[in-house]
């Protein structure tokens, strides 16, 4: 155990309380989440749209302070997350971990009372799958952690869908599988720049176990593949062209960035300025395509564009 969680505590801040919920990440997660609930079809109340984000930013908010709670060693252990609070020394590991648990626990309960019950089995899935099956069971024993664990980082838009329709159908499921294909050469392209710190702490990222090599093909292969999952809600008629036009520009774009990422050689990587830009474009990616899907919705309900198949 790292022995700067266990003597020497320093004060611990409300800060420190939120620092735990990493609220760059919960950013992403919010939004897209917001995003599902409002591109899907029929209404919901303002305030129980606003309480079933709220759930939403509490269920990953918690399962991030789990997260940190069984890392504090590893994260101890790397440059980039040496100051979280339980490294840094900050915080009680059994402070943490009541935390998230509490967050998590009250998360669901709101949600199923406040909204439904399958909006809250959808969240208490998603904290399942962050902080036992990526953090415990994948993360420390496989380089396909990220592949199969992407979908800990899926369930927000699916759970806003389910939050206002009551179920799960065709569209929300693929807002699960873009977020889940986009994943992988999201985290990759970072995982290039950091991988020592994942070297030095044995954790077994794709570029430590497989190599420099191979995770990029691999990110050039899964930006092809993330394409057509993009293009599917106007393919199958669940979007109009606003969304599909701005699908295809991002995806030529984003492979457009990817391909210098995927074909370098060791030899000519003089610095990581493609890894980041591929890194930092994704962010913006990810975004931009749901902000589109968002405006695709709401033109049609103006009656400015025709509606897709599903709304």
């Amino acid at each position: 155990m790292n022995t700067a969680t266990t003597s020497t505590m320093l004060p611990t801040e409300w800060r420190d309380f939120f620092a735990l919920t990493k609220p760059r990440v919960m950013t992403l997660v919010v939004f897209t989440a917001i995003c599902g609930l409002l591109a899907a079809p029929g209404a919901i109340h303002p305030v129980l749209g606003f309480t079933a984000i709220l759930a939403i930013a509490m269920g990953a908010g918690g399962s991030a302070v789990l997260n940190q709670w069984w890392e504090a060693d590893l994260d101890a252990g790397m440059k980039r997350t040496a100051n979280r609070p339980l490294p840094g020394g900050r915080m009680r590991r059994d402070d943490a971990r009541d935390f998230g648990v509490f967050l998590s626990a009250v998360s669901v309960a709101l949600m199923g009372v406040a909204i439904g019950w399958l909006a809250a089995a959808l969240l208490l899935g998603a904290i399942i799958y962050y902080a036992v099956i990526y953090t415990i069971w994948l993360k420390p024993r496989t380089p396909q952690n990220i592949v199969i664990g992407g979908g800990a980082g899926a369930f927000p838009p699916m759970i806003g869908w389910v939050a206002v329709t009551g179920e799960v159908t065709a569209m929300p499921l693929l807002l699960f599988a873009i977020i889940f294909m986009w994943t992988p050469p999201h985290f990759w392209a970072l995982a290039l720049f950091v991988q020592s710190d994942y070297a030095k702490v044995g954790i077994p990222m794709m570029p430590v176990v497989a190599g420099e090599r191979s995770t990029r093909r691999q990110i050039l292969a899964y930006t092809v593949l993330l394409a057509p999952v993009t293009l599917a809600p106007w393919l199958i008629g669940g979007t109009s062209w606003v969304y599909g036009s701005v699908a295809v520009v991002l995806s030529v774009l984003f492979f457009a960035l990817a391909v210098p990422v995927g074909t370098r050689t060791r030899s000519e990587v003089d610095s990581m300025t493609p890894e980041k830009t591929l890194f930092k474009f994704s962010i913006c990616y990810l975004f931009v395509l749901f902000a589109a899907l968002v405006a695709d919705r709401m033109l049609a309900m103006n009656g400015l564009i025709g509606p897709g198949v599903f709304g």
